[in-house]
Order: C-alpha cells, then structure tokens, then sequence
C-alpha cells in the first residue's frame, strides 16, 4: 500500500516519460527504486544499489537484520542521504538522484548519480595566451571545481553553493580563499546572492543585474572569465569567484577599471614585454573611444588646429561627400557595428572572412561612390581594431556605447561637448565602488604601493604584498597563516 510521501512524488513526476519506477521485494519488505533514466549514472545504479539489493537473499545470515544493515551502511558501499520531506525527494529525482523507498524505514534513501551530457574540457577560445595554461571552464560546475582546485591546493580553498531559481533550480557556488578575502564583501556577495527571488538563471549573467552595486552605470562592476589560472589568481588576490552550472564562465568580484585592462598574458611575459604591452593597450583604448569624436570635431569646429598640408588632403577628400561630417561619422560607426554583429551571426568558418572582405569592398564601394571620405574608412577602421585590444569584453562594450554619445556631443559642440562629455565619464567612474573598492583604485584614491600591477606590472619579487583593495589581514604574500 502507497504511503501519502509516495502518492505525493508520483503525482508531480507522473508526465515524465522516462521515469522509472522499479519494485523489489527483500525480507518481506516491499521496496521501491525512482529515477529518472535519461541523467542517472546507469552503470553506479546497477553496481552500486540494484546488485546489493538484489544479493540480499533469504539464504543470507539473519545475524543482522536487512533494516539494520541499511541503516548502518553496511549494504550500499556508496553513501545516500536521508530524506523525510517529499518536496526535497521531488527535487532530488529532477537533479539526477535515484531514490530507494523501504517499507519499515521512516525516510527515503537518496542516492546523488547524476550523469548529465557534458562536453569535455577543452582549450581557452575567448582568452588566449601564448604561454600560460590552455584550460578552460565547462558547463559542468563540478568540473569546474575540480580545475581550480588543481591550481589551489590548499584547505584554505572554501567553496559555499546555494540554489537559485524555482524552477531551475540551479546550483551556485561562492568560492574564495578564508583568510585572504574579506569578511564583508564575502558576506555582502553572498547576502545579495540569497535574496535573489527569480524563476530561473540559465546564465552567470542572470545574476549579475541583481547584485550589482551600481546598476545603472555604463561600466561593468564584475569580471567574467572562463579560464582556472585567472580565477585562481584572483583569489590568491582576495578577491571572491562565483561559479554556477550550466555556465563556462566564473564572475569575479570586486574589479577595478585598470583590472579590467589586464590580461592573463601579462602574467605569463616578462616584466618588459607585460608593462609595454598595457602601455600600447592603454593608448589603443584612449584611440577607440575618442578618435571618431576627435576627428568630426577638429574638422568640423577646429580646422585651425591641422597642418595646412593634411587639412588640405581632408578637404580635398570631402569635398564631393553630401553629409556633414557628424553624419559621414555615424553611419559609418553604425555600418562597422552591424558588420561585428553579423560576424558573430555567420556562422564560425565564415565569419572571419565574410567580415574582413565586406569592410574592404563595401569601404572601398562607398568612398568611389562618394558617400563617404578616405579619412573617415580610415579613422573607423583604426577605431574599430583599437576596440578589439581591450581585453574584457563588457569593458570594450561599455566603450562602444559611450564613443555614439562622445561623437555626439563632439560633433555638435566641438571640443567643448568633447570635454563635457569626458568630464561627466570620469565623475561616474570616480563614483562607482565594487563592493566597497573605488573603480579607479589605486589611482583615485591613490595608493602607491598597488601601483606595482596597474599601468606597469613589476616583477614578482618586488610585488611582495596583495593589494589592499582585495586582501583581508592576509596581505604578505607566501604567508599562509
């Protein structure tokens, strides 16, 4: 006879096609095994809880009862949890676990086999370097534990999951290193994090609208990696990683804007190369961002300030161009971001070449048509390759968003709109704090000492301290309590 547990689970699981229900009777007591076949392990089901009980016979010594070896574990050789509340055994079968019903017992026996499809591990293709780790992060947060801990090995590693969404009811995991982070943005990421009250979170980025800090602002207050050795190293820095499943990416709190300009390469060159490289970042990101709107407003507003002999080529290319220059500038802004969109639409084989040879010929196209200038295919085009420097995508994107409003105000105000335009950027960046650290740390507030990894980096051996702005007591590096 059904228990009200059990005619309670077989009413919410009963449209689910591959549901099993499989019934055994040993010593007299009726048993009943429920999984889902389609995400159980099959080989540990049968191996690990079938076979047992299979095996238990009535030729068997009664020495010790059936029950009691249950309840002692000295049957299964894999451990199951015990489960009373039938809400908790309903999710328990959906996530991958196979429940074992024994009349005579007073809870369920839930045994965690999940198998579902995953990919295997495979190299890094959003964050490439030439000589560090290949690795890259899975869908699986399983696995994806298992590669930081490779590069942590340290009981100091902790790991704390929640779930989010009632629906999805996906598992979220709060990592950081104790003693190292700080107490207050640990608690304060996983506060925010408990409070989230969604249906479902299919990505990493669900989460992030509602615990950033500062929602409205242009800049992103997360950073998002796929690589262990980056995430890694960001602990070992204090600051917290947030891994859920179903995503190959981690989010990193808190981030400042010059950590957002490094690269996982930098930490694998030498000092010299590291430190000329986010130099010739930095510029690039200062030309992808104020070309266009230096460019319409020196020509439109401020032609005095050109060398006669350039101004004269710029007038000559534009002298049969019908638009103003702010307008020559926006569609061909707008032409190079519908052009990145469809690179990423094409599909992979494609994409590459499709884009290269579409900005070529419909350049080209534009310029002989006189629809647009020279100077202006070349002021995009070097724009739209300087974009591509900046190593974090949101912090590349949050550039392409604001260059639409700069050339705007460039190119109806000249260099007044520009400064405007600049002046107001640079009070929201001194305005937003990442969990509790300034954006522009350490240079607004500045701090001397962290100024080691930012513009430049300096070697390791002179780098003997975590930054403040992360680390907890635990500054001194190779100190470990």
């Amino acid at each position: 006879m059904e228990t009200e547990q059990l005619r309670y689970i077989r009413s919410k699981l009963h449209l689910i096609e591959d549901m099993v229900y499989q019934p055994f009777t040993v010593h007299g007591c009726s048993i009943l095994l429920l999984y889902i076949r389609s995400i159980v392990d099959k080989r540990i089901l049968r191996e690990q809880i079938v076979i047992p009980l299979l095996r238990t016979g009535p030729s068997e010594s009664e020495d010790v009862p059936f029950l009691e070896r249950i309840e002692n574990g000295s049957l299964f050789a894999m451990p199951f949890q015990e489960e009373r509340d039938p809400e908790k055994i309903v999710d328990a079968i959906v996530a991958g676990s196979a429940v074992l019903y024994i009349s005579g017992l007073s809870y369920f026996c839930n045994f965690a086999i999940d198998d579902y499809t995953k990919r295997a591990v495979s190299d890094s293709t959003n964050e490439v370097v030439l000589y560090g780790p290949q690795v890259a992060f899975i869908e699986h947060i399983d696995d994806n534990l298992s590669l930081l801990r490779h590069k942590i090995k340290h009981p100091d590693l902790k790991t704390e999951q929640l779930t989010i969404g009632h629906y999805t009811k996906t598992n979220v995991c709060v990592t950081y290193i104790e003693g190292i982070c700080k107490e207050e943005v640990l608690d304060e990421v996983k506060k925010k994090l408990s409070e989230i009250d969604i249906d479902s979170t299919l990505g990493i980025t669900y989460l992030t609208e509602f615990i950033e800090p500062h929602p409205f602002a242009v800049f992103p207050q997360f950073q998002y990696t796929e690589r262990p050795d980056t995430v890694a190293a960001a602990l070992l820095e204090g600051r917290v990683a947030v891994l859920q499943d179903g995503t190959p990416y981690a989010m990193i709190v808190p981030v400042t804007y010059f950590s957002l300009l490094q690269s996982a390469e930098d930490y694998y060159q030498r000092f010299y190369t590291a430190s000329f490289t986010r130099l010739i970042r930095l510029i690039f990101v200062f030309v992808a961002f104020m070309l266009p709107s230096l460019y319409v407003a020196i020509t439109t507003f401020h032609p005095e300030i050109i060398p006669t002999n350039l101004l004269i080529t710029i007038a000559a290319a534009r002298e049969n161009i019908p638009f103003p220059a702010l307008v020559e500038a926006l569609m061909m802004e707008l032409f190079f971001e519908g052009l990145r969109e469809a690179g990423i639409r094409i599909p992979r084989p494609l994409g590459q070449t499709v884009s290269i040879i579409g900005a070529i010929v419909i350049g080209q196209a534009a310029v002989q048509a006189g629809i647009v200038s020279a100077p202006m295919v070349i002021v995009v085009s070097i724009t739209g390759i300087a974009s591509f420097i900046i190593p974090h995508y949101e912090l590349g994107h949050s550039f392409r968003l604001l260059r639409f409003a700069v050339l705007l105000l460039g190119g109806t105000l000249g260099m007044l709109g520009i400064v405007i335009a600049v002046y107001l950027i640079y009070l929201q960046l001194v305005s937003i704090k990442s969990y509790g650290v300034p954006y522009l740390r350490p240079f607004a507030p500045t701090n001397f000492s962290e100024m080691k990894d930012a513009f430049l980096r300096v070697p390791r051996f002179l780098q003997k301290q975590r930054p403040s702005s992360f680390a907890g007591n635990n500054r001194k590096r190779g100190n470990s309590r």
